[in-house]
């Protein structure tokens, strides 16, 4: 026969072995897991002609995170920039059958792009030109217009760190791979088109494009906003 004592016995032995948390209200909780500690290329950037801040802990999923993978693309060259808007990643083809991986943003539904193109140029620290017709949709952008001169460079510049100008055909598409001073939009289809990268991963992506190298941007039926 199982007393009161007994039951109230093996009920304290239980809460001191640590096996469960009870609550208020007799729930039994789970403590939260320890986030993942962000790599250490994701801290500040103090040598930059704008100090570059450290990512924010618990913004960008893991997922998005610069990695070292083996190479998806097996048919491209070493050197090509694949962009994968379905996941929201970018892949810098490697020599050794391996592909440098970054998390992204990309166009929102109507705005986003895909094809073909090379890197005609880059910049660090680049102005920011509204195109004309961003500025028609969205009118207090004018300051900032093709024909005001742009905006300064900067930490909330668009552009970001650098910045990667591409061109079909020998015409510029107005699109970028460039970075971002928004850190929570990795992963999620928000922007005008262009591939936006955290600025320190930007800059690592910036290191090894040259000029020239070719960037293929596949389909997407990803609808907006999904993240």
């Amino acid at each position: 026969m199982i007393t009161r004592r007994i039951f109230m016995g093996a009920a304290a032995s239980a809460a001191l072995s640590g096996c469960t948390t009870v609550g208020t209200g007799g729930k039994t909780t789970v403590p939260a897991a320890p986030k993942p500690t962000m790599p250490a290329f994701y801290g500040p950037v103090p040598d930059e002609p704008y100090p570059i801040p450290a990512v924010p802990a618990g913004v960008v999923p893991e997922r998005y995170w610069r990695t070292t993978v083996d190479n998806p693309y097996p048919q491209y060259a070493a050197g090509t920039v694949v962009v994968d808007p379905e996941n929201f990643y970018l892949h810098h083809i490697e020599g050794d059958g391996s592909a440098t991986r970054y998390g992204v943003g990309v166009g929102k539904q109507g705005f986003s792009w895909s094809g073909n193109a090379v890197v005609q140029y880059k910049r660090k620290w680049p102005r920011w030109k509204a195109p004309d017709d961003m500025v028609a949709r969205n009118p207090e952008l004018a300051p900032y217009s093709v024909a005001a001169g742009g905006m300064d460079p900067g930490l909330m510049n668009p552009l970001g760190a650098r910045a990667l100008y591409l061109f079909e055909n020998g015409k510029d598409t107005l699109y970028r791979l460039h970075g971002n001073p928004e850190a929570n939009s990795i992963g999620k289809a928000v922007s005008s088109g262009c591939i936006r990268l955290l600025n320190q991963d930007v800059i690592d992506l910036y290191n090894r494009v040259r000029d020239g190298s070719r960037v293929i941007v596949l389909n997407s039926s990803m609808p907006a906003g999904i993240a």
